[in-house]
């Protein structure tokens, strides 16, 4: 399922093209579609593949994102996070910000996996980023957040990385049918880890 080097497991509005990412050469993002629902993984590729070139990773490193199952989400959230139940994403970074180039000495370097189940993306749309394609982007751009040390845990920490997913989503997907940062509660609005 996921390329696993290190400690953990291994978008353009509709009818558009994917982003681009850049004058240099992409970040390469191997994806794995694990799962019944249907997803455009070129599309979801170039999304996190922008969005960590974007953050500085270096031309040419390594990412995976993998599309799964609630059963399978559920399984990792347990194991990864103690937690029960399937989320809507999970992040494991490996090299993160440290991942080496195409031209590293080593060869490209891993930044890490994303995991996204696309089944409960979908049931939290409605109320959180408001459709199933913009609560997908959120959820890639914030897997691509957390494979770079952004966390969500204590307040300043989330307003960081929410200030880094607005940015980011709109500069690379487009507006959000909903505002999925508007929340009472203080919680992250729904994205996972």
């Amino acid at each position: 399922m996921i390329r696993r080097p290190g400690p953990g497991p291994g978008g353009a509005a509709a009818g558009s093209s994917p982003p681009d990412p850049g004058p240099t050469e992409p970040v390469a993002v191997e994806v794995v579609v694990d799962c019944d629902d249907e997803v455009d993984g070129p599309r979801w590729a170039a999304l996190l593949s922008a969005a960590l070139g974007h953050e500085g990773v270096a031309p040419g490193a390594e990412a995976g994102l993998t599309f799964v199952t609630p059963s399978a989400m559920a399984d990792l959230n347990r194991e990864h996070m103690g937690a029960d139940g399937p989320t809507d994403v999970l992040a494991f970074p490996i090299d993160g910000l440290d991942a080496a180039g195409a031209d590293g000495p080593a060869g490209p370097g891993m930044v890490g996996d994303v995991v996204v189940c696309p089944t409960v993306a979908a049931t939290a749309a409605p109320t959180h980023a408001g459709t199933t394609d913009d609560e997908v982007a959120l959820l890639v751009v914030h897997g691509a957040l957390h494979l770079l040390g952004h966390d969500h845990a204590e307040p300043d920490e989330r307003e960081v990385m929410r200030a880094r997913e607005r940015v980011l989503v709109a500069d690379l997907h487009g507006p959000l049918a909903r505002d999925p940062w508007d929340d009472d509660d203080g919680t992250d609005g729904g994205a996972g880890a």
